[in-house]
């Protein structure tokens, strides 16, 4: 299944085997312009099958994609990277600062630590430091600042919202009115929640960041976890920011 938020803009619905919460959907973006596509997150690794067969399920083509930006440094959020990058010759990517050195294998990952995955079964363990070594031949990743008005799918605005990572961001969408929230957001049961407390190590921060979506405005909300929530996260983040 799809979503479509107008010609340009695609919400792709990816089914993915987490091995912390099992079977799950995801919900990757597809920026639709005339040079080609533009693909805002990747899903798990070793998943990339499911990937594909969302993509093609609107009539696009893996081939098409032109760049690809990483809302956070997360291995359900970059996990397909390294096979894209490997099929794609010459796709661009694109990320925040504040997460490109784990993104580009220089650093360890915030939550997939050494240590936790040293308690993780033995075949998850063996894909994982693939998929790590991996990471580190990606080559150039472009930085994107917060307040940056990128042109791909009719525009969007880059919103730096840290505390589930360093480098998370959200995207505006203003001719859709339609707020990317990546994991800043989650869609719970039909209603529009805060971020997963257990995956965000900055709470505070990540409640401190949803100022930054305040005010904006905005007619529908797309999670990363939980999906299309119809309608303004304002309610939501005047309870949330006003328990800080």
């Amino acid at each position: 299944m799809q979503m479509n938020f107008g010609p340009k803009v695609t919400a792709l619905t990816v089914s993915m085997l987490s091995p912390v919460a099992g079977p799950t959907k995801i919900y990757p973006v597809l920026l639709k312009d005339e040079d080609g596509l533009t693909l805002i997150d990747t899903g798990m690794f070793g998943q990339y099958d499911s990937l594909v067969q969302a993509i093609k399920q609107t009539g696009e083509q893996v081939s098409s994609i032109k760049r690809i930006i990483l809302t956070h440094q997360d291995i359900d959020h970059i996990g397909n990277l390294p096979v894209l990058v490997r099929e794609i010759p010459g796709v661009q990517l694109f990320a925040h600062p504040g997460d490109i050195p784990v993104i580009s294998g220089r650093q360890s990952m915030l939550k997939m630590t050494p240590e936790r995955i040293s308690r993780m079964p033995q075949a998850f363990q063996e894909q994982i430091n693939i998929f790590l070594e991996q990471l580190t031949q990606l080559g150039e990743i472009t930085e994107l600042q917060d307040g940056q008005q990128l042109p791909w799918g009719g525009g969007a605005g880059v919103i730096h919202t840290p505390g589930h990572t360093p480098g998370h961001i959200s995207l505006y969408l203003p001719q859709e009115k339609l707020l990317l929230a990546a994991d800043e957001l989650r869609v719970v049961e039909g209603k529009l929640a805060g971020p997963l407390e257990s995956a965000t190590p900055d709470m505070p921060l990540a409640l401190q960041s949803l100022n930054k979506l305040a005010g904006l405005p905005v007619q529908s909300v797309l999670c990363y976890h939980g999906g299309w929530y119809d309608g303004s996260p304002q309610p939501l983040i005047d309870t949330l920011v006003s328990a800080l």
